[in-house]
């Protein structure tokens, strides 16, 4: 019988809803991420768009959809 090693958690995801309904202007949800126990960053996800902020930048970078569908099909596909 052999033993498996357990798992151990490297990422971890902080979520905060700021209104409960996506359709209404100014709502977003916010994802705090965490690798090893330090924050990455955040990713705000908006119904017109998705920003992204670095551990420590004073700003960040707002992708529209269309934008951030491109750019992932551009990294996954290519």
């Amino acid at each position: 019988m052999t033993k498996t090693k357990p798992t151990i958690k490297k990422h971890t995801v902080r979520a905060h809803m700021q209104v409960l309904e996506f359709t209404r202007a100014g709502s977003a949800m916010d994802f705090e991420i965490f690798a090893s126990g330090e924050k990455l960053g955040t990713i705000t996800i908006g119904r017109g768009s998705l920003t992204w902020r670095g551990k420590s930048r004073k700003s960040a970078k707002t992708f529209s959809w269309s934008d951030f569908a491109r750019l992932m099909d551009e990294q996954a596909y290519d």
